[in-house]
């Protein structure tokens, strides 16, 4: 437990995640994106690559996170190998948002991977080195995506220019990986 973490936050993931959303939102506010933040909503169109499920769903309305989008965004997103369920930090899909609004596309983020349980990034960390041990899918805080109709490389560029969280390319893999953590590149 970390001096900051109270006994509301350690039960209560979600409201941890929506703090963490208000301190992004103030740091993604003042890059050239804010014109975002300025819109009376906020939506995503999602589609699981491994479940074959989609969702196009608001999540943000006039100022508040809408619980029921949140949770049907954390399904699609959630751990396709366990089932596990586990709520997706809102900061990481206002990123989205600002990303798809920054190349300019409405098309649907095709997800590779969101949320992982630690089971699962234990196994994929076993059979691969580039799967991090401390990973921040295990806490909803990063997502594998592509963007079809947006060439891979411009939308590495796009994430990084938002100097919002981690941003990694894998052209082998075909997707780029963002997370609600420092920044960093690679």
């Amino acid at each position: 437990m970390s001096p900051d973490d109270t006994p509301a936050d350690l039960v209560d993931p979600t409201r941890r995640l929506l703090l963490r959303a208000s301190v992004a939102g103030s740091v993604l506010a003042v890059t050239p994106l804010s014109r975002v933040w300025a819109t009376s909503e906020r939506s995503l169109t999602l589609h699981n690559l491994h479940t074959g499920e989609r969702v196009s769903q608001p999540y943000w309305m006039n100022g508040n996170y809408l619980p029921d989008g949140l949770s049907a965004i954390n399904t699609v997103l959630r751990d396709h190998r366990s089932g596990e369920v586990y709520p997706i930090d809102p900061g990481l899909l206002d990123m989205l948002s600002a990303l798809q609004d920054g190349v300019a596309s409405q098309r649907e983020f095709e997800v590779i991977s969101g949320y992982r349980s630690p089971a699962t990034n234990a196994k994929l960390q076993a059979n691969s080195s580039g799967v991090a041990k401390r990973s921040l899918h295990m806490q909803g805080r990063a997502i594998d995506i592509r963007l079809p109709g947006t060439r891979l490389k411009h939308l590495h560029r796009a994430a990084r220019e938002m100097k919002a969280g981690g941003v990694g390319l894998y052209t082998g893999s075909n997707f780029i990986h963002v997370d609600t953590g420092r920044v960093r590149y690679w």
